[in-house]
């Protein structure tokens, strides 16, 4: 089968079940695949056909003009809406000027991050965390991202891949780390840090992780085939690499299945 890849969906579970657009990937764990770049890429936003995308699949003017792609989308705290210089005003009013939270997740390690309270569970799916826990709740996203720049000087906010798709991290206490960080938190911003103690835990379809990190570019390796050893976050654990299905947005591919 062909199609242009997109980012990975998935439903919760005792473990995570695993969907590409109507594949379901988690039946696949233990069967020989090949997935073949064709060479042709298109943008996943206007559809033209492109060279190389900019962030996930977009080409460069879309990658330039959209909101989701402004560095205020990596850096929260830098949201500008209030200015009135939001690349798209409804986009920003419907995607930021809404209900934040700010987590505290174990991933690669322990790390703090920020997310929509409308995609929680779908954020840290595809961050591969093993658990998290809810650490605030803001009215906007650049107030959860001053909770986040805050912590961000003692703790990492992001992922380290090759820890990812290499090994299951060292377990921690969520509960603990939370009680240690609320002073991190100015007292301006307090008033938004919760009481929460559920502690979310997800599980993986994954058989095994790999001897080495070897992450694939399909630009530089046009074929990738191997039996599918398991998927974390936006990984596919393939043979021995692993390829990052949402860094190939755009990608039209195909896929055979043994």
């Amino acid at each position: 089968m062909s199609f242009i890849l997109t980012k990975m969906t998935h439903q919760q579970g005792p473990v995570l079940q695993y969907q590409l657009g109507d594949l379901e990937l988690s039946q696949l764990l233990g069967h020989e695949i090949e997935i073949e770049f064709n060479g042709d890429i298109f943008c996943t936003e206007c559809g033209n056909s492109i060279k190389k995308t900019y962030g996930d699949g977009y080409c460069y003017p879309c990658f330039s003009s959209l909101a989701r792609t402004d560095i205020c989308i990596i850096k929260p705290h830098t949201c500008h809406f209030a200015q009135g210089t939001c690349r798209e005003p409804e986009w920003g009013q419907a995607h930021c000027m809404i209900e934040h939270v700010v987590y505290l997740a174990l991933t690669s390690g322990p790390k703090v991050g920020v997310t929509g309270a409308n995609r929680v569970l779908e954020r840290w799916g595809d961050q591969g965390a093993v658990c998290a826990i809810v650490l605030a709740r803001t009215p906007d996203r650049r107030t959860a991202g001053l909770i986040e720049a805050a912590l961000a000087n003692h703790m990492p906010d992001r992922t380290n891949w090759r820890k990812l798709i290499t090994s299951e991290p060292d377990p921690i206490n969520l509960l603990d780390l939370k009680s240690r960080v609320t002073d991190l938190v100015s007292k301006k911003l307090r008033q938004y840090l919760t009481e929460e103690t559920q502690i979310e835990r997800i599980a993986y379809p994954v058989r095994r992780y790999l001897d080495k990190a070897r992450s694939i570019k399909l630009d530089k390796q046009k074929l990738v085939s191997g039996p599918l050893e398991g998927i974390r976050g936006q990984y596919l654990l393939i043979g021995q690499s692993a390829l990052n299905v949402r860094r190939h947005c755009g990608y039209q591919v195909s896929l055979r299945i043994e």
